[in-house]
């Protein structure tokens, strides 16, 4: 199987020794990081060009409500149950008049299900009281609503109304950190610092493209470093993962397996 064509400016096949990175040295300037994260985000780009928010939502409601419904577990499990929520709880009137045991129920493979069911419940009372039943757009009114802090209000702005925003989850940080993108922890700095570095019209994809490939190569254990198509621009290459191109392809098991192994220069000869 033959890579794909690359696009200009990516170098996905190339590798370095690990810790010879200028980034790993101390040595990378303050516009040579910029220049790197924007390659990456090319990278990204041409490794995922239909990233998207994996929870399913058909209004601006049910995104929120399937985020709120996503801390501390997988969209998977979230999926599986908004069909069956969203059914019985159409509007924001329904979650403010919910049964709280009822709502608990359909909730709870969710897992926290009575702090969530209390969440969904204050939100659909706050956004009926508030915002005549709608989701709000604004960044400051998200965040005053149960269950909704920075991330989540995010996710929203960007999927249901294109505004641009970063969505800083465990993955985004895992990433940004290992590319020597930002030494911040906290969740607000961390967004603020890599807002400077990449174009704002580039936001959100830029957030869904980093967390696609926090879930399918970079994992927080073992990340597959041989297998990667950023590993010439991680200054972490082969610092918690293995270099070995055999070895790393086994940890890449995705539905697009085959065009990310393309990517980083391997024929994908191992089964996932």
């Amino acid at each position: 199987m033959s890579a794909p064509r690359e696009s200009a400016g990516t170098t996905p096949r190339k590798r370095r020794r690990p810790g010879a990175h200028p980034a790993a040295r101390g040595e990378e300037t303050s516009l040579g990081r910029t220049r790197r994260a924007r390659r990456i985000n090319r990278t990204l780009a041409v490794a995922y060009p239909d990233a998207h928010a994996e929870l399913d939502f058909s209004t601006p409601l049910e995104l929120l409500v399937a985020t709120v419904l996503s801390a501390q577990t997988t969209d998977v499990r979230v999926n599986q149950v908004t069909p069956r929520l969203f059914a019985a709880y159409p509007t924001a009137a329904a979650y403010a008049q919910a049964d709280r045991e009822e709502l608990q129920e359909i909730i709870r493979p969710t897992g926290f299900c009575r702090a969530k069911a209390g969440h969904l419940i204050g939100l659909g009372e706050a956004l009926v009281a508030r915002y005549d039943g709608r989701v709000p757009q604004a960044l400051a009114d998200l965040v005053t609503l149960p269950g909704v802090g920075r991330k989540t209000a995010h996710v929203v702005r960007g999927n249901a109304f294109g505004k641009p925003g970063l969505t800083v989850d465990t993955h985004f940080q895992r990433l940004v950190a290992r590319w020597g993108l930002t030494e911040a922890t906290d969740p607000v700095r961390i967004e603020h610092e890599i807002a400077g570095l990449i174009e704002k019209s580039e936001w959100t994809d830029f957030s869904q493209r980093v967390i696609w490939h926090g879930r399918r190569v970079c994992h927080a254990r073992r990340p597959a470093c041989g297998a990667c198509l950023l590993a010439w621009d991680c200054p972490s290459y082969g610092r918690d993962g293995s270099t070995d191109p055999e070895e790393a392809a086994a940890r890449v098991t995705s539905p697009d397996r085959d065009h990310l192994l393309a990517l980083a220069g391997l024929t994908p000869t191992t089964e996932a």
